[in-house]
């Protein structure tokens, strides 16, 4: 029996060193295997631009949302989910309509990964607000959750108001899974009042124990608010070599990488599910079909 749910994050970005860009049939194509090898979910990145001085200048990201909406309808079975939409770049009651929407073309296989954003160049290259991002995304968790879940919401704060139907209420009202990013207090708690799921990625090691000090906190996070720790999903999201060293991923500073033989990557699983994690995300680096199909060998290892 499979430890954890595992899902794959589909690249949507101009891949170090030579800015090489997946089109949409390469999109597609690892959509498409995830599904046939036995992913459980993929994942669509919702970034603009990074510019990271390692990747040789600007890199440009394709937009998540119309991705989303084109994978949910070219595949069949597989869930579909945003990893992680950025509350910063859209008004919140919108993002409660592109929910259902995105619902309705999958069949209801869509997954909600929202989180705060980040400003930053990105943010600054397409004028978005630079100021009060955790207090942005606080406020519109206040109409994007009753949206979902009530079908209604009815907010006026600082920075968003809102007195919106959810209309029409897409296949699945008030059942879409809602799943929130968050690393510090602050957002780790917001998970906790809001969410089915709690999300996290690797910043600087994919191994399990990179991730037991964070999981701790969302266990005492839920205690103090009277959740019980088992009612909240953890995904996890790592860095996975899955045809080489890993020395690749060190080198354009995305951090400690899982790599080795298909054993030992499904080794190194079963240690996240061990700390505490109930979906692993796997973010192929180097990105290729090769990997995806590797990654299939580690999931039959973890259905054996």
């Amino acid at each position: 029996m499979r430890p954890v749910d595992v899902g794959l994050v589909i690249p949507l970005y101009q891949a170090p060193p030579n800015g090489a860009m997946p089109g949409w049939k390469d999109v597609h194509a690892a959509a498409v295997l995830a599904e046939e090898v036995g992913f459980d979910r993929v994942w669509i990145p919702d970034e603009l631009l990074w510019d990271v001085p390692s990747w040789g200048g600007s890199h440009g990201w394709w937009e998540c949302v119309a991705m989303t909406g084109a994978l949910a309808a070219a595949t069949s079975r597989i869930e579909i989910g945003t990893w992680v939409l950025s509350a910063l770049h859209r008004n919140p009651a919108l993002t409660a309509k592109v929910v259902a929407t995105l619902d309705e073309i999958s069949g209801g296989r869509f997954v909600l990964g929202l989180g705060s954003g980040h400003a930053g160049a990105q943010g600054k290259a397409f004028g978005y607000p630079l100021d009060f991002v955790v207090g942005r995304y606080e406020e519109a968790l206040q109409i994007i959750v009753p949206m979902l879940r009530q079908g209604r919401a009815d907010y006026a704060g600082r920075f968003h108001r809102a007195e919106a139907v959810q209309l029409p209420p897409g296949p699945r009202p008030g059942a879409v899974p809602i799943m929130l990013g968050g690393h510090r207090p602050r957002t780790i708690d917001l998970a906790v009042r809001h969410a089915d799921i709690w999300s996290a990625h690797a910043t600087h090691s994919s191994l399990p124990v990179a991730f037991v000090d964070t999981i701790d906190l969302v266990d005492r996070t839920c205690e103090e608010q009277g959740r019980d720790p088992a009612s909240l999903g953890r995904s996890i999201g790592v860095i996975v070599d899955f045809l080489g060293d890993g020395s690749g991923a060190a080198t354009f500073d995305l951090g400690v990488a899982l790599a080795g033989e298909p054993g030992q990557i499904a080794d190194a699983v079963r240690g996240l599910a061990a700390v505490g994690a109930t979906s692993v995300e796997f973010m192929p680096f180097p990105a290729s079909l090769a990997a995806v199909e590797r990654a299939g060998e580690v999931l039959a290892l973890l259905d054996s």
